[in-house]
């Protein structure tokens, strides 16, 4: 159990119960911020495109700093390290730079995610949004 959440062995969407424990941290976060499914899966839909639902403890292509679920960089935006590998804060910490976006539940979800991680590519998150909404729905209880 991640709070209310029952998490299966899997898969649903393709994850198994490891990534499942991670989307459950994320839609928990959401949850305590008083947000909906529908931003829940943003969220996990995020964490998907990033990392494939793997709290990452080292780098990638866009810098050596980034981590965790979200690959939040060291810049102080998102908290110390610990806060960046910690599932619930740093799902809380990307919740809380969404909703500080003027209209952001007025933007598509790989636009949010975009107005958040500010990707490359605008519309990197779009193959990742069916499968987010699938975990969600599963996993609400």
């Amino acid at each position: 159990m991640i709070g209310a959440i029952t998490v299966p062995s899997g898969p649903i969407a393709g994850y198994c119960q490891p990534e499942l424990v991670n989307a459950a941290h994320i839609m928990n976060a959401a949850l305590n911020l008083g947000l909906g499914p529908h931003t829940q899966a943003i969220g996990v839909m995020t964490a998907i495109g990033e990392s494939g639902l793997v709290n990452l403890t080292y780098g990638d292509q866009a810098g050596v700093d980034s981590r965790g679920l979200f690959q939040q960089r060291d810049n102080g935006a998102w908290g110390t390290l610990s806060d960046r590998i910690n599932p619930f804060t740093a799902a809380t910490n990307f919740f809380a730079a969404l909703t500080a976006i003027p209209g952001w539940a007025d933007l598509a979800p790989t636009a949010a995610a975009h107005a958040v991680q500010v990707n490359a590519d605008p519309n990197h998150y779009t193959a990742f949004f069916a499968a987010a909404q699938t975990i969600v729905t599963s996993l609400t209880p």
